[in-house]
């Protein structure tokens, strides 16, 4: 029986794209929302979702932050893929006579440059993919949309300009989201442990919350806060480490963590994808 892979967006997505690399000849779930996918995991309507975090030119997909320490859901791993944009029109169009492209924020943030030496407007949609159905309903040659290679082959549109986007590192990467804590046996590899935490309101605090990760030799990946609830008395943060629980390092650090810290729910521990070592 195949798997059921949730993503957000249409066919020809990104995210489409890398659930089709990571589990290939499976069935893959579209979904409106980030939100929507992770539900269909939870109530068992799908085995996974397939969730964009960040990007190495745009930055994080903020939405995604929010919803993780609710969703009920673990992180099983993570997948890294690279971005090429590709500027499509109907068949008859001309890259000269474009005066719109419509994408993704994050598409269009990852192609400013290109946009801006050409004079296109950027229009905003809630996925690179859809904005490919949009050309297509308005059959307006001047306008185009920014999505992928495959999207281009899905709707028959003609790709005007290729890998347009600003870097040619273009990345992002994603988290494989479960309803089930899979923590892989530790073997001497490394591995990537995700939380959030919230700190005690109480001088120095965050500063020595993150003492024990040090002395313990722990390497903090990434680390950002956003404020809980709309208040502005203390953050709760999402944290990332290169660590597994079955390291003495990692009790050790988090037994110290526990001191300073009024909340802490752990998200996962995967295997570091291969494309950090690059």
């Amino acid at each position: 029986m195949k798997m059921k892979i949730a993503y957000q967006g249409v066919a020809g997505a990104y995210s489409h794209i890398a659930c089709q690399n990571v589990f290939p000849h499976q069935e893959y779930i579209s979904c409106d929302t980030f939100e929507i996918a992770m539900n269909l995991v939870q109530s068992n309507q799908a085995d996974l979702a397939m969730i964009p975090v960040e990007n190495s030119n745009a930055g994080r997909v903020t939405d995604v932050h929010f919803l993780l320490p609710d969703t009920g859901l673990f992180i099983n791993g993570e997948y890294f893929l690279r971005i090429r944009h590709q500027l499509l029109g109907l068949p008859d169009s001309k890259l000269e006579n474009i005066t719109s492209a419509s994408s993704h924020p994050q598409a269009l943030a990852q192609c400013a440059d290109f946009l801006k030496q050409h004079h296109i407007k950027p229009i905003a949609r809630i996925d690179t993919a859809k904005s490919c159905e949009d050309i297509l309903q308005k059959s307006d040659n001047t306008q185009a949309a920014i999505a992928s290679s495959l999207a281009a082959e899905i709707y028959g549109l003609k790709i005007l300009a290729p890998d347009i986007e600003n870097a040619y590192n273009n990345t992002t990467r994603f988290l494989i989201m479960s309803p089930n804590n899979v923590i892989p046996e530790y073997d001497g590899k490394k591995f990537i442990t995700s939380f959030v935490f919230h700190i005690k309101s109480i001088p120095a605090a965050l500063y020595k919350a993150l003492g024990g990760f040090a002395t313990n030799g722990i390497n903090i990946t990434k680390l950002e806060s956003y404020l809980v609830d709309g208040k502005f008395v203390s953050a709760q943060f999402y944290a990332e480490i290169e660590a597994h629980p079955e390291e003495q390092a990692y009790k050790n650090a988090f037994e110290e963590l526990n001191f300073f810290a009024d909340y802490i729910k752990i998200l996962g521990t995967y295997y570091s994808h291969t494309y950090r070592e690059i």
